[in-house]
């Protein structure tokens, strides 16, 4: 296998009876990074920094990776150059790698959202009140279905009705969605009302949700300014162990419920939200605490504590998990950059930067069509029920720039151990990449997570 690196340098890794021989060729002392394999620990070694020509043959390994040795004495502080996305045979390649159907051509400098938005068809944008209530009318019943099947089924059988309701509650918050961007009704009274409700079952805020959520879609994948998932910032891993270690397992095994972390940060502070925005915060906040303060001891009262974990918490922990994964398969892969503003572009975060994700169909159902990402990036006007039309516009458009994707554990194993640390160079690396050692984490991970996709 050779690899091109950054400054000219070249490497190849060669099988050489059960061990692996290196040969690297460093054209001057500027770090770069050596690739092991795709299953290893972030596809990276790390050892002394590379200076003019370094050969190394025939290095002792130990359960498939490197000896530690060998990591003392071959390379440190190795970057691979950002993979050439202009080839279509890496693409198909690092498709495959990462767990994607389709990883899409570079967006032109020169393309505005403007023209990608011009060439959709009008009747996507076209609100109709009987598909927009009827969203409403599964919901309700798909939830309340999932509520009867918990109280029905016996214990063995409770992880399906939690998985159901869950999914079924996670359609509420699209409901809520299309209501914050003003493409559920044509009545603006009626879309804060109905937006309120959709979230309550959700104990989620809907006024600060909808504020901090305009700004992910003017900033998306925009350096430090987006308010959905980022990278972390060496520095701030850095901090101190104890924030090092609550990342690590946040962007870790916690990641497809970290969004309830981002719940409880974002929308119950009054300090992060403009002076003008606030009154409408405060009336959501109250709505949200006495749903809490009526409904739950109501919950309890009639089925004990018990209860309330059965009927309230299962289900909000399986609608997060929806939350938290669709969320941070939208805009995360190692190929996707986050930019600084001043190298931000409108159309490549929000037509290359944004990735289609199908699900099984009765989630996709559920959720209603949540999964159709990319039209909802190119413009939040259109509803829901408009969004496949508008992917089918899309991709007879502008199909080759198209991130696209069907849920494999290969996908969520790329995002969950690779996709960590900020890199100007490479985008994202692994909390571990260039640790003397391999994070027991994020090692457990790689190690147990299936690699199907």
């Amino acid at each position: 296998m050779a690899s091109t690196l950054c400054g000219g340098m070249t490497v190849s890794l060669l099988p050489a009876h059960g061990s692996l021989g290196f040969q690297l060729k460093a054209t001057s002392k500027q770090a770069a990074a050596v690739r092991w394999s795709a299953l290893d620990r972030s596809g990276f070694l790390s050892g002394a920094q590379l200076s003019g020509f370094i050969c190394s043959q025939g290095a002792a390994t130990q359960h498939g990776r490197p000896h530690k040795r060998t990591l003392n004495t071959v390379v440190a502080a190795l970057r691979l150059a950002p993979p050439p996305l202009h080839d279509m045979e890496e693409r198909k390649r690092i498709s495959e790698e990462y767990g994607f159907t389709q990883i899409g051509e570079p967006v032109p400098d020169d393309l505005t959202l403007k023209k990608v938005m011009d060439t959709l068809p009008q009747e996507v944008f076209k609100i109709d009140d009987i598909k927009a209530w009827k969203s409403v009318a599964v919901s309700v019943s798909a939830y309340s279905l999932g509520l009867y099947l918990i109280a029905k089924a016996p214990w063995y059988l409770l992880p399906l009705a939690w998985a159901w309701t869950g999914t079924a509650v996670a359609g509420f918050f699209v409901i809520g969605h299309d209501c914050a961007h003003k493409s559920f009704s044509k009545n603006k009274l009626v879309e804060d009302i109905a937006g309120t409700l959709a979230f309550l079952p959700l104990i989620y805020p809907y006024e600060p949700w909808r504020f901090k959520h305009e700004r992910h879609h003017s900033k998306t994948n925009m350096l430090g300014k987006d308010t959905a998932w980022h990278p972390v910032r060496r520095e701030e891993y850095e901090t101190s162990k104890a924030l090092g270690a609550a990342l690590t397992l946040g962007y870790g095994p916690m990641r497809p419920w970290m969004s309830i972390v981002h719940w409880l940060g974002w929308h119950f502070d009054l300090r992060k939200f403009r002076p003008s925005e606030r009154n409408r915060v405060k009336i959501s906040l109250a709505c949200v605490y006495a749903s809490m303060v009526i409904g739950w001891p109501l919950i309890i009262f009639k089925t004990v504590i018990t209860g309330w974990i059965k009927f309230w918490l299962m289900p909000w922990l399986g609608y997060h998990f929806w939350m938290s994964t669709s969320t941070m398969i939208h805009h995360t892969a190692p190929h996707i950059p986050f930019r600084a503003s001043s190298e931000w572009n409108a159309a490549q975060a929000q037509l290359g930067g944004t990735v289609h994700c199908d699900y099984p169909r009765w989630v996709e159902f559920l959720c209603h069509d949540l999964n159709v990402h990319i039209p909802h990036h190119i413009s939040q006007k259109i509803p829901s029920y408009n969004l496949r039309l508008a992917h089918d516009s899309l991709r007879k458009n502008w199909g080759k720039y198209l991130n696209e994707a069907k849920w494999n554990w290969r996908l969520m194993k790329t995002i969950m151990t690779k996709c960590h640390i900020y890199d100007k160079e490479r985008n994202y690396v692994a909390f571990d990449d260039g640790a003397p050692k391999e994070s027991k984490v994020i090692g457990f991970l790689r190690r147990v997570m299936p690699n199907l996709s």
